[in-house]
């Protein structure tokens, strides 16, 4: 593990244990989000977009501010006897704000973090080998809670990494639903 990680890892894991010097009326969530993968390799012509999916989960310090972890799909492809799929976890902060009652209501968020993007290929009869990097990542989303417990949204976020030399992009498009205990 590489010293950035590490120091953000120990950031996030102080800010957990110190959540009640944030705010008395914190909340666990947990989201589910789906939806489309823009991935690009650097030096290759064209893209591919696929099916993405990921979970996150986290804790609202108070209303405006969460801290998250997530793990998410990035898609994959085979063609012609070859396979690559990018995948990652990732630790992040978000900021949130509602426009309704009692924090209800339409709402816009931000998010920003580190992504460990991991990028696997296989190639029939020569064999497989994968490459990881961590890399920052940021998002943006639009939604609406039903009630302090649930909400849904669109989502977009923009990740980067490096894979075998190569810069690699994903751009997802989701709808998310999130629910708090």
């Amino acid at each position: 593990m590489n010293k950035k990680t590490c120091v953000l890892a120990s950031a996030f894991a102080l800010a957990a244990l110190s959540s009640t010097a944030f705010a008395a009326d914190g909340t666990w969530y947990v989201r589910g989000e789906g939806g489309k993968s823009r991935l690009s390799v650097e030096d290759l012509s064209g893209h591919d977009n696929d099916t993405t999916y990921g979970v996150r989960g986290g804790y609202w310090f108070n209303p405006n501010f969460a801290a998250e972890a997530f793990y998410t799909k990035f898609g994959d492809e085979s063609s012609d006897g070859a396979s690559a799929k990018v995948d990652g976890f990732g630790v992040g902060v978000v900021g949130k704000k509602n426009f309704g009652p009692d924090n209800t209501g339409f709402f816009i968020d931000g998010r920003a973090g580190a992504l460990r993007a991991k990028t696997s290929v296989r190639v029939a009869g020569i064999g497989s080998d994968s490459d990881r990097s961590t890399k920052p990542y940021v998002g943006v989303g639009a939604g609406y809670d039903f009630s302090k417990a649930f909400g849904v949204s669109v989502n977009y976020d923009y990740n980067k990494a490096d894979a075998f030399g190569s810069g690699v992009t994903a751009k997802t498009l989701t709808v998310g639903g999130e629910y708090r205990f």
